[in-house]
């Protein structure tokens, strides 16, 4: 099983990015659970014909859709001894927890954050930018909050965030209680970061409603076009309000490793909480999400629930001053830490930065084919690693929403789509670790033949 999956990575580009899962195949997934036993080496055999075939192709170098990471061996490798461990992060004095707060050191020393901070591992950057909604609304209600409910304080706490951040803030703030609504979605400016002065008017607006401003949420790296917003700004502007300044890094925020984007980041170590996911950019197998969080007395205080079952002894495996589950909803965890930590050990932070840089470079280089073919049409500026562009035509919205489904189906690239002003375009996400410039090629040849071939069938 390790040999043939590592012969899946090392020959990856011999296979389709994607494909179709035929009927006869999805029907075996239909089967009643088995109440006997099957050989480990006919269950293998089914998934290898089966499942992995029909995989989401984010390891394959024509990946573009979606931000996803390709992921790594030695990730992989760490993975199984992860689940040979078996170990609970929830808890306890075992060195699991310990390797876990080794990456929350070298997260303080990326960031620049005090040696009180605290981080914690979760799925993903949704869940991530869930925990930071919940600690701003401890810091603005008080702990009480917790027990009361936040109808109880008579306050109608707001939030702030741009209209191009991800869906995720709006689910998390509907998931705390407080309600979508509370969430004042700001517009952008011209380079896709949120506005700065309609941030401050809709501040001053709220607090003359009566109003309880509480929380702001800046971008480094939006999901559509991968902007930065103005994160010094943000933290001038939250210091000034007294709001909790979240940074949703989910895209962008581990460029922090690549010292010719860092200095975009500017201001994101005044952050006083920020979500990111090792693997995207990081190239850590999924999933492995990440807060890291500047009061870490508060954090605690924000998720802490003593229980006589949990009871912490100065002896044994039950001692351990710093329990996991105290910082988050979760008790039963796993060791996402282990592949983060191998990953790091392993290529070190030059090389993970250097890798950022160059999808960046091949971004670059995507968008300097673009802008110079006379077929395709780029639609928003090019801040990281993320193109959006189309194939001019008629009925362009139609014409590239096919395109794309005939990219995904002839297995030569996956790349997304989204809507830039209205105009449906050709998302290009480049953040796996293995695309080149010919896989750039790849795609644009491949959109260029579909193109030509829908707007020919089409005048015929």
């Amino acid at each position: 099983m390790l040999d043939d999956i590592i012969d899946y990575i090392e020959n990856i580009r011999d296979r389709p990015v994607w494909q179709p899962i035929s009927d006869d195949v999805r029907a075996r997934f239909h089967a009643d659970i088995p109440t006997g036993p099957t050989d480990l080496a006919a269950v293998h055999d089914e998934f290898t014909r089966h499942i992995l075939p029909f995989a989401t192709g984010n390891v394959h170098p024509g990946f573009m859709g979606w931000v996803h990471g390709g992921g790594n061996v030695p990730g992989m490798l760490a993975e199984m001894l992860a689940a040979g461990l078996n170990a609970n992060l929830g808890g306890r004095d075992h060195m699991p927890i310990e390797v876990e707060q080794q990456i929350v050191r070298w997260l303080r020393q990326l960031f620049e954050f005090p040696d009180t901070a605290s981080g914690l591992f979760v799925t993903g950057t949704s869940m991530a930018n869930l925990l930071g909604v919940l600690i701003a609304r401890t810091r603005a209600l008080g702990v009480d909050v917790r027990r009361k409910g936040v109808a109880a304080t008579g306050k109608r706490l707001v939030a702030y965030t741009s209209i191009a951040a991800h869906g995720c803030i709006s689910q998390a703030m509907d998931l705390s209680g407080l309600g979508s609504a509370a969430l004042h979605v700001i517009p952008t400016n011209e380079l896709h970061q949120i506005n700065i002065e309609a941030l401050k008017a809709s501040i001053a607006q709220d607090r003359n409603a009566g109003l309880t401003p509480f929380l702001v949420v800046g971008t480094a790296g939006t999901v559509d076009t991968g902007a930065i917003d103005d994160l010094a700004a943000l933290a001038t502007i939250a210091r000034q309000e007294q709001l909790w300044f979240h940074v949703d890094g989910a895209i962008g925020g581990l460029a922090i490793m690549a010292p010719v984007i860092a200095s975009r980041l500017a201001g994101i170590q005044q952050a006083d909480s920020i979500a990111l996911d090792f693997h995207k950019w990081g190239q850590v197998p999924y999933d492995a999400g990440f807060i890291l969080v500047r009061d870490g007395a508060l954090h605690r205080d924000t998720f802490a629930s003593p229980a006589a079952y949990l009871r912490r002894e100065t002896r044994g495996l039950a001692a351990g001053t710093l329990w996991p589950c105290d910082f988050g909803p979760d008790l039963s965890r796993g060791f996402r830490a282990l592949k983060t930590w191998f990953t790091l050990k392993v290529y070190g932070t030059d090389a993970l930065g250097a890798m950022i840089s160059r999808t960046c470079e091949l971004a670059h280089y995507l968008e300097i084919k673009i802008t110079t073919s006379r077929d395709l049409e780029l639609l928003a500026p090019v801040s990281l690693n993320i193109v959006c562009f189309r194939y001019r035509g008629d009925d362009p919205d139609r014409l590239n929403a096919k395109i794309v489904a005939d990219l995904h189906e002839s297995g030569i690239a996956a790349p997304s789509t989204t809507v830039i002003g209205k105009r449906l375009a050709i998302r290009a996400a480049i953040v796996n670790h293995r695309t080149e410039p010919r896989d750039i090629d790849a795609l644009l040849k491949a959109v260029s033949k579909f193109g030509a071939a829908t707007t020919t069938s089409c005048a015929a």
